[in-house]
């Protein structure tokens, strides 16, 4: 897109949309341009890109069975080499291939989450803002509960409730994880709803429903969008650290945290078992981390590059 023809970028660039389709790509276009003049933005997409190829080719890309162990004998806790490009465990398991295995499961989790607590966090918080009064009160102190408890200590509550597996830590993360949101659209929709175009919207007989989905939560989405995006890190260490803790992915499932988890037995002599995962997990997070900033500047309408 950033090496679009002079027609077809004059087209996406015109100050007179001739359409709603030309005006949202146009938009969604200078989006791109001011995010591809960000190199480390670049860099953090590079990285969430490659997260995501590699979890869709991670049986092509995988050099041996994630979940099958070796020979005991001669294969266990082998450092880095030919055979193993990035050694194996206690167990004789190929560490490079569950390494890309479970950046599947890293993916998947990053993706639910997103998926449940978003829109959670936008209702509630969109709702509150616009209505005020008793609602806003009721929804916010909930919303204070949430956050007065740190996401972690939440989740371990709620998985040690649910039971242990990947499934309950995904709900349990997405339950900690929507009230930032809520309060962002909140304080987002507070700006809006008495805007003039809102005024003429209800002077044209609008409802509070059809104002609030036609109207203040597509206002709301670009500010939601960047701060799931700078979240998605919490989300991936949060999820690492219900399996250190044996409440995530269970074994022999292949899981960044798991696997630190089984590793740091042997962190002196075998460095690479816990150190390989813990290594992903860092790259992953400043992914996210980078592209969430470069979002957030090529969002704002007020920025100049």
């Amino acid at each position: 897109m950033a090496g679009a023809s002079p027609s077809l970028a004059a087209w996406l660039t015109t100050a007179e949309p001739q359409s709603r389709l030309q005006a949202r790509l146009g938009h969604f276009y200078q989006v791109f341009r001011r995010l591809a003049r960000n190199p480390t933005a670049m860099a953090g997409l590079v990285i969430v890109v490659l997260l995501v190829l590699v979890a869709i080719f991670a049986p092509l890309l995988a050099t041996h069975s994630p979940i099958e162990s070796g020979d005991l004998r001669t294969e266990r806790l082998l450092p880095p080499g030919p055979v193993f490009w990035l050694g194996t465990d206690d167990q004789a398991r190929d560490i490079y291939s569950r390494l890309l295995y479970g950046s599947r499961l890293t993916l998947a989790v990053v993706v639910l989450v997103s998926v449940i607590a978003t829109p959670i966090g936008l209702a509630i918080g969109t709702v509150s803002g616009y209505f005020g009064g008793w609602s806003d009160r009721i929804l916010m102190r909930i919303t204070d509960i949430f956050l007065a408890f740190p996401r972690l200590v939440l989740a371990l509550a709620f998985v040690a409730a649910l039971g242990p597996g990947i499934e309950n830590a995904i709900i349990a993360i997405a339950i900690t994880a929507w009230p930032p949101y809520a309060r962002l659209a909140r304080a987002e929709t507070m700006t809006i709803r008495n805007s003039n175009f809102i005024h003429a919207v209800r002077l044209q007989g609008g409802s509070s429903a059809r104002i609030l989905l036609k109207h203040i939560v597509p206002l709301c989405l670009s500010s939601v969008t960047v701060r799931v995006t700078l979240d998605m890190a919490g989300i991936i260490l949060t999820a690492a650290g219900l399996g250190f803790l044996g409440l995530g992915a269970q074994p022999p499932t292949p899981e960044w945290g798991t696997m630190i988890a089984q590793g740091r037995r042997f962190l002196i002599d075998h460095w690479w078992v816990a150190a390989v995962p813990g290594v992903a997990i860092f790259v992953v997070s400043l992914g996210f981390n980078l592209l969430g900033d470069g979002l957030r500047d090529a969002l704002d309408p007020r920025s100049s590059r």
